[in-house]
């Protein structure tokens, strides 16, 4: 018998009204919110406006959310186009299923496009929001939790998650919390990148490589522990195997663009570069035309004086 066990939501879904409140729904917008107002404050100390990070996420976020969706149902589509199966529910976003690699990989390309757009280097876009992303994947983990989704191997630890849903073929029981486990790693790696940016100064996307490789070593342990249904290739699941790809890479493109590229960028929104520049040089050349005024008046005031000086002498003279 379980003397403690972390215990899953009776349901998923409140409604206000005749307006549901879908958990994981809510997760994923809280994370959306807290990654824009993290990234928003790292762009500008690096040197950019305020509001660029949520004007490209306009683009970004959308095309996040369809190419995760895309993976999951590229990857799971047993779930939806088998027999007895409902082609609909792939459209149901809402009711779980979101691959983060999908996800990354659209996100990506909307916020290239935004990036473009603003004429912005799209590394240094990356690099302002990879802890934020992090900090979004920990919270939008918890919407698993109100789907009771995702969890591990059966357990009796004190911390075990219980499943009550006895739905798409569930067993009610005590489980691996999966879902809980790969939160906490999230918050873990955006600390990492964080502290890592601060103390090596990256730039050119290398803050964002730190947090993919970060997250991807994490992904492939909590991956295995999982139990739910899931493509095999060699006896691992698939998303073990993508993570341990995406992971090389990650890894590989560190390593050569630290080599290519050190440091970090000088100037990361050249608009916001320009309008200080443009205020300093506008103060600069104010400053100048006063002190030559100033100086022109000095100079005007010293041949008067010496006019009225020769004036004196000749009448002088004169006299005598």
């Amino acid at each position: 018998m379980e003397l403690a066990f972390i215990p899953s939501p009776s349901r998923g879904v409140l409604y206000l009204g005749p307006i549901p409140l879908r958990g994981y729904a809510f997760c994923i917008i809280i994370g959306v919110f807290v990654a824009v107002w993290l990234g928003n404050r790292r762009w500008i100390a690096r040197g950019g406006r305020a509001g660029t990070v949520a004007d490209i996420a306009v683009w970004a976020v959308p095309f996040g959310l369809i190419g995760g969706r895309l993976y999951h149902v590229i990857t799971d589509y047993q779930l939806y186009f088998s027999e007895g199966r409902d082609w609909v529910d792939a459209f149901k976003i809402w009711e779980g299923g979101l691959g983060i690699w999908g996800a990354i990989a659209f996100g990506a390309l909307g916020a290239w496009i935004g990036c473009r757009r603003r004429g912005i280097p799209l590394p240094a876009y990356a690099d302002a929001i990879a802890p934020g992303i992090a900090f979004a994947q920990a919270i939008g983990r918890w919407g698993n939790w109100f789907n009771q989704e995702l969890y591990g191997k059966p357990t009796d630890l004190p911390w075990a998650l219980e499943i009550t849903s006895s739905s798409d073929g569930r067993v009610p029981g005590t489980y691996h919390p999966t879902f809980l486990y790969e939160s906490l790693w999230c918050i873990g790696v955006a600390f990492l990148v964080i502290w890592a940016d601060r103390r090596f100064r990256l730039g050119h996307g290398r803050a964002f490589a730190l947090y993919v490789a970060a997250y991807c070593s994490g992904r492939a342990w909590i991956e295995y522990m999982r139990v739910d249904d899931a493509h095999h290739i060699l006896g691992l699941r698939l998303n073990v195997w993508t993570a341990i790809l995406v992971f090389l890479l990650a890894v590989t493109y560190l390593v050569v663009s630290s080599k290519k590229r050190p440091g970090r960028e000088d100037v990361v929104e050249p608009g916001a570069v320009t309008s200080g520049d443009d205020s300093a040089g506008g103060d600069k050349s104010e400053d100048t035309n006063a002190s030559e005024d100033a100086g022109e008046d000095a100079g005007n005031k010293d041949e008067a004086e010496a006019e009225a000086d020769a004036k004196d002498e000749a009448g002088s003279g004169k006299k005598t």
